[in-house]
């Protein structure tokens, strides 16, 4: 065989080649153009030792800027235990993809089963999936179990507040699926209570989604949502960061039907960006709508637990245009990571994490105003991101704060600045950072 890996010998492969009247895998590809078919040598490196591949890759690694990351808006740089790659890569987890046979997934089944029961927890809804590609396609696919859950209903009303790229993916969604989406706009910094009820005596509303904690920062106040939603038979969902709810009002208590969000805050490395793990809860009534995996608890014939796939929605695998979603999961291996995150920090270790963060931030916030570089946008609550106005220009302030260490100030609106500080932000580098800014020469216009 050329290949050692490759399992098809040549008369395998001859043999496959006659029986579809083919003279050779060349002629597999006959119908493509030839001028787009590069047939020269690869232009590739000589070959490296191991040492001197090492070297290589080092080398490479230490171009990487290392900053201190002092933005959020949907990604947060928190602790995560060093003990969680260890424990994620034993045999019994880092198993195969998809547990349907559940004789020889316990390991991966139980450990799902645990992230539903956390998320739950949280949120203070009834069930969960495990999981979405990131907390963008949990929003979006929370928007389609609203259609799907109402009768004649053509519109889904999202909140201003919602992260940028939370709203793009739902657009994104909306468009294809034929969703007419209403903007509801933010007054004093949170979603409009009187924009919300006017939309809705329209009567047409499937749903209505809001952000736990907006754009800004600001923790919103969604009293009387859920009974306005509700009198209108839609569903109220609620955008959340997961971490935030150890120590905040859940969905669940402000009456929600659906939250979604991404659950990298659990523990989860920046990791530029990827890969991330969202999450969509609900309360029981709709999990016949809810995509995605549910793991159920059950006993095997020795009456002993065991754990199955439970409430699949079949049309998602076999018959794809009657899915209420052809989402599935997104990597198991994140849900596993968070679950080992949340059994590690428990319920103590999770608001010390929070209440470091809003220490942290909101020591931050002070000193950014005492610059006199900045002013106040809002009095309203926040935990640990926030957004001031930026009286310098935003472009300047940005590169000096990344020569000086620091990624920050990402703008949300034009001269709105967003800063998110976690636990991980010291008091040393506060000080440090703004020492910097106060020395700057500004250029302002």
């Amino acid at each position: 065989m050329a290949f050692a890996y490759f399992p098809h010998t040549e008369d395998d492969i001859k043999q496959m080649l006659d029986k579809i009247g083919v003279g050779s895998l060349r002629d597999l590809y006959s119908d493509v153009p030839e001028d787009v078919i590069y047939d020269k040598e690869y232009d590739l490196p000589s070959a490296l030792s191991e040492e001197e591949v090492r070297r290589y890759f080092s080398n490479v690694a230490s171009m990487n800027m290392q900053k201190i990351c002092l933005c959020g808006l949907g990604a947060y740089d928190h602790y995560s235990p060093s003990v969680i790659p260890y424990i994620t890569s034993r045999s019994e987890f880092l198993t195969a993809y998809t547990p349907y046979q559940p004789e020889v997934s316990q390991g991966t089944l139980r450990y799902i089963f645990e992230y539903q029961s956390m998320i739950t927890e949280l949120t203070g809804m009834d069930c969960t999936n495990a999981s979405m590609y990131d907390g963008a396609t949990a929003a979006a696919e929370a928007m389609m179990m609203a259609m799907a859950s109402t009768k004649k209903k053509t519109r889904v009303l999202i909140s201003e507040g919602l992260l940028p790229q939370v709203v793009e993916v739902v657009k994104t969604y909306a468009k294809y699926n034929g969703v007419q989406l209403t903007s509801v706009p933010c007054v004093d910094g949170q979603t409009s209570y009187g924009a919300l009820v006017a939309e809705l005596a329209a009567g047409d509303v499937a749903g209505v989604l809001v952000p736990g904690i907006n754009k800004y920062g600001i923790i919103e106040d969604h009293t009387g949502f859920a009974d306005a939603v509700h009198a209108q038979k839609g569903l109220f969902m609620i955008y959340s960061d997961p971490s935030s709810l150890a120590v905040i009002r859940t969905p669940g208590e402000w009456g929600a039907d659906v939250v979604c969000g991404d659950s990298q805050s659990l523990g989860v490395p920046l990791c530029f960006g990827g890969p991330y793990v969202g999450f969509l809860a609900c309360r029981k009534e709709h999990v016949r709508k809810l995509p995605g995996r549910i793991v159920g608890a059950t006993k095997d014939v020795d009456g002993k637990r065991a754990y199955v796939l439970t409430l699949q929605a079949r049309e998602q695998h076999i018959r794809r245009e009657k899915a209420t979603s052809n989402i599935c999961s997104n990597q198991s291996l994140m849900a596993l990571y968070v679950t080992v995150y949340l059994s590690l920090m428990g319920p103590k270790g999770l608001r010390e994490v929070n209440q470091l963060s809003y220490g942290a931030a909101h020591y931050l916030h002070d000193s950014l105003l005492a610059t006199g570089l900045f002013e106040e946008v809002s009095d309203k609550p926040f935990l640990k991101e926030f957004t001031l106005r930026a009286l310098v220009p935003v472009e300047q302030l940005q590169k000096e704060m990344l020569d000086a260490g620091f990624f920050g100030a990402v703008e949300v609106e034009p001269g709105l600045v967003n800063f998110c500080a976690t636990e991980k932000i010291s008091e040393q580098d506060v000080c440090q950072l703004v020492g910097v800014l106060k020395n700057v020469n500004w250029q302002i216009k």
